[in-house]
């Protein structure tokens, strides 16, 4: 067992790069490796489990690979948009949100997001903008435990 705390946080890039390369040798070797870091970029890249901890209390722990779902978001301001073509596009979609002009997307896979437009315009509804963006671990770490009340 190989628990590290904050091993890049100094480091320039060469350095985090050797970081890594450690911990990726030792999870080859079957040591298990505990990583507590703030710099959630360098856990996404690292880690294959990550555990939310919040008031000394874990409140979600997952595979990195769970959230392969759960990351990509549409962004799409739109016109004329029916209740069949949205209900359509819960074929791709785990969520959708329309207000206004703006709808947004959760899509099951990055994959998918040419076929929810595709969809779209297929039903007439008049797209002006679709912007696919990946959900980070920072993004999900804000919605499992919010701000801290602290500050």
């Amino acid at each position: 067992m190989l628990f590290l705390d904050e091993p890049t946080s100094g480091l320039d890039p060469v350095g985090r790069r050797l970081v890594r390369d450690i911990i990726k040798v030792q999870r080859e070797r079957g040591t298990t490796v505990f990583l507590n870091s703030h710099l959630l970029g360098e856990v996404e890249v690292i880690c294959d489990r990550v555990a939310f901890i919040k008031a000394g209390e874990v409140i979600e722990l997952r595979e990195m690979s769970s959230f392969e779902e759960e990351r990509t978001r549409v962004m799409a301001q739109v016109r004329d948009v029916s209740g069949s073509a949205l209900d359509g596009l819960n074929t791709w979609a785990t969520e959708i949100t329309l207000e206004g002009d703006r709808l947004r997307l959760r899509l099951r896979s990055p994959d998918l997001a040419p076929l929810a437009l595709r969809h779209l315009v297929d039903c007439g509804v008049e797209v002006f903008e679709f912007t696919p963006s990946r959900l980070s671990l920072e993004d999900r770490f804000m919605e499992i435990l919010g701000r801290d009340e602290g500050l």
